[in-house]
């Protein structure tokens, strides 16, 4: 009897267990019920406005912001389009009610033994109910209302209904909310125009948008695609021709691959510039810019080229580069060595003392008033209160003309000409070309104590280029709502001339490069072709400045650290003079070759050309061809010491190289090099910008090349580095292509590359 008692007892317990545990669900399925947030959907503030930048020449060129399209109905939906999202998101959607229980039990299955990637089971209404009423925390309650909230959703909603409101809440990448947004945002089409191989593209984006947007990871979305193209023949939806055919026909964006960092010091810029003049109107906007990509390349390639070479050496971190067009428009713009570390643009943020450069508004206002290129002044040593100025060399040069105390950049006759004309006068002056940092009326200004900023300088010195009383930077020419007038046009620059006295200002300019403290920055003499400058440096050497322009363009550097420190006796006739030298000369070439025609990249496929600069380079550096005998040395590996820098002399461009030349080049594109001042152009080879010229500068990494003229007549050279000939390197590794004219050596280079699939032929 005992027994029997204990044993009911037990029973009584595990009953009384399994009543509360049923109560307790059932408590709690209740509880979940009572507070589903049907009458609530889920609400977000209005996001900013979609922004779509292009290029002065119409190529895309970055997008900030959210794109929010037109909500479609459901009979609007593309067929092809319908059927890629079932097939890849949920292929028994039409047969169920909401849950789908055997696709859990897949999912579950497939994650704990699949052993590939993570398989969800939610169905398309879940994640309707997930988008629309729930928030994104990840618990048992949340998961129940889901399920829940799929069930009321699938008893009011037709199954076309469902997957419309699901396709026009979804997240899609690259800032695109709803699939006609990312029908605008990746192909520039209406959902109604997209054909197979982009609808597929699209529904394979919906599970990991971040990670497979087209335009951060082209190859990854290319290969989601071809993944929803075999679900759908599995399911019937399209046969295998269709699918071939949708294979076959490559996937264009309307927009590059994720910005290059570099560019985005610009894009920066031109977004706030967007807020002055139209403010934060809540509609998708087009901005065409002033900015040139290939410009942009050269620019923060010459910069980098300098700063990983002497720079190193002589404790240079930072540099700084504005290039305009006189009339104000900013062309390209490099705001640092790296924008991933630091977005700070040294451009146009950066406070630093310009030294000696500000004694264009010194010399400026003496030649305005009554002083002239040959007026006498005397270098000696001065006092002005406790202020005692010195000349760079420590020396004193005894009567001098301003021509040749400007182009010297004499300290005691820049404080004397303070002295005479009024340090009032000399702020005035300043303040009317542009520079609008606090400049403290004492003494020392002469010789730049102040700080400004390099787009103040660069502005004063394209004023006084083109004789006009100001000059506005600025990057948009007009900003743009679909379907609608523009918000905004430039307007046409009026010139309105100064009274100051130019005509005199001009040889004082000229002098500083041709025999003065700027002379690395002297370009080729030619007809019509005038350059011009200044140079600064500031005590202890903290900054350095060039600041000149040609008939063309107006080009400011300044380098430095951002710690202030000093670097190793760097000044603006060094290593800033160098830069500008070294990008004016090719930005002169690349201003007299006009832009390629815009053409929209390919998802999946590499990018080569103006037109793609945004596509990411190889991390594999190139490789040198095999050798044609076994005694054949391999070339010097990239990790052995490199020449210094210095080696690479900042000559004057010559029209042509000398027979033989040798030397550190720097790299144009990957048939072009910049050796001893000189372009050398590689015989046989068809040059690439972008990742192929990045990959052949990775790959000669400093080291000397040796060059001498083809054999076949042409004005080209055939180059050597190390035992190996640079342009069967360059074509076996896919960094540029074959001339029609080359010989059968370079021919057979390119086909191994191209069977090979590599670099420019990549599949």
């Amino acid at each position: 009897m005992a027994i029997f008692g204990a044993s009911r007892r037990v029973m009584l317990g595990l009953l009384a267990v399994v009543v509360l545990g049923i109560a307790g669900v059932a408590i709690f399925i209740g509880y979940c019920a009572y507070t589903l947030p049907l009458s609530h959907p889920l609400v977000s503030e209005a996001p900013p406005a979609a922004i779509l930048y292009a290029t002065s020449a119409g190529q895309p060129l970055a997008a900030r912001g959210v794109y929010r399209g037109e909500k479609l109905a459901a009979d609007h939906l593309p067929p092809d389009l319908v059927h890629a999202v079932v097939a890849i998101e949920d292929r028994r959607f039409y047969s169920h009610y909401g849950i789908d229980p055997r696709g859990i039990l897949r999912a579950a299955w497939h994650n704990l033994f699949g052993g590939g990637t993570m398989e969800g089971g939610s169905t398309i209404t879940q994640q309707l109910a997930r988008l629309v009423y729930l928030s994104p925390e990840r618990n048992l309650r949340r998961k129940v209302q889901e399920a829940m909230i799929a069930v009321w959703l699938e008893s009011r909603l037709s199954k076309d209904e469902i997957l419309a409101r699901y396709l026009n809440a979804v997240y899609f990448g690259a800032g695109a909310y709803g699939v006609d947004a990312a029908a605008k945002r990746y192909f520039n089409k209406k959902t109604s125009e997209l054909d197979l191989a982009q609808s597929a593209m699209l529904a394979g984006l919906v599970r990991a948008p971040s990670q497979l947007a087209p335009s951060r990871n082209p190859d990854a979305a290319h290969r989601r695609a071809e993944l929803v193209l075999q679900a759908m023949v599995r399911e019937g939806t399209i046969d295998e021709a269709r699918a071939a055919a949708a294979r076959a026909e490559p996937v264009r964006l309307a927009v590059p691959p994720d910005t290059e960092p570099g560019d985005n010091y610009f894009v920066d810029e031109t977004e706030a510039e967007v807020k002055r003049l139209i403010g934060t109107p809540p509609l998708d906007l087009s901005v065409a810019t002033t900015f040139d990509p290939r410009l942009q390349e050269a620019a923060e390639r010459v910069v980098n080229h300098w700063l990983a070479g002497e720079g190193v050496h002589r404790h240079v971190s930072q540099a700084a580069l504005i290039a305009m067009a006189p009339d104000g428009a900013i062309l390209a713009m490099v705001g640092g060595r790296d924008y991933a570390e630091s977005q700070f643009n040294r451009a146009t943020q950066a406070r630093r003392q310009p030294g000696s450069l500000f004694k264009i508004f010194v010399y400026l206002t003496a030649l305005s008033n009554g002083y002239n290129p040959e007026s006498v002044m005397v270098d000696q040593p001065i006092q002005i209160g406790d202020w005692q100025p010195k000349n760079y060399d420590g020396r004193y040069h005894g009567a001098v003309s301003l021509k040749t105390a400007f182009a010297q950049s004499l300290n005691t006759v820049s404080a004397q000409l303070v002295q005479a004309v009024g340090v009032k006068r000399v702020i005035d002056m300043a303040k009317s070309l542009g520079v609008h940092s606090e400049l403290p009326a004492v003494p020392s200004l002469a010789l730049g104590s102040a700080e400004v900023t390099l787009i103040e300088m660069v502005r004063a010195m394209a004023a006084i280029a083109t004789n006009t009383k100001s000059i506005e930077p600025y990057a948009i020419r007009t900003i743009r709502a679909e379907a609608a007038a523009p918000l905004y046009t430039r307007p046409e620059t009026s010139v309105d001339r100064p009274d100051w006295n130019r005509a005199a200002m001009m040889p004082l300019l000229e002098a500083v490069v041709t025999e003065g403290t700027g002379k690395a920055a002297r370009l080729t003499e030619s007809p019509g072709r005038r350059s011009a400058g200044k140079t600064g440096t500031t005590d202890d050497y903290r900054d350095a400045w060039f600041v000149g322009f040609t008939s063309d363009i107006v080009v400011g550097i300044w380098v430095g650290n951002d710690d202030n420190s000093a670097t190793d006796r760097v000044t603006g006739g060094d290593i800033p003079a160098k830069i500008w030298h070294d990008f004016v000369t090719e930005a002169e070439r690349i201003m007299a070759t006009p832009n390629p025609p815009a053409q929209a990249p390919v998802a999946g496929a590499p990018a080569t050309g103006a037109a793609s600069s945004a596509a990411p380079a190889p991390s594999a550096a190139l490789a040198p061809p095999p050798p044609p005998a076994a005694a054949m040395a391999p070339p010097p590996s990239p990790g052995q010491p490199v020449p210094p820098p210095d080696a690479v002399q900042p000559a004057t461009l010559t029209a042509a190289p000398p027979q033989q030349v040798r030397g550190i080049p720097l790299v144009v594109d990957s048939a072009t090099l910049l050796l001893n001042g000189a372009l050398v152009r590689l015989d046989g080879i068809a040059g690439e910008r972008g990742a192929p010229a990045n990959q052949l500068a990775r790959y000669i990494n400093g080291r000397e090349i040796a060059c001498e003229p083809a054999d076949r007549g042409a004005p080209n050279y055939r180059c050597t580095i190390g035992d190996y000939d640079l342009g069967e390197a360059i074509l076996l590794n896919g960094a540029g292509r074959a001339a029609a004219n080359a010989p059968e050596r370079l021919r057979s280079a390119e086909e191994k590359a191209r069977g090979a699939g590599r670099g420019v032929w990549a599949r």
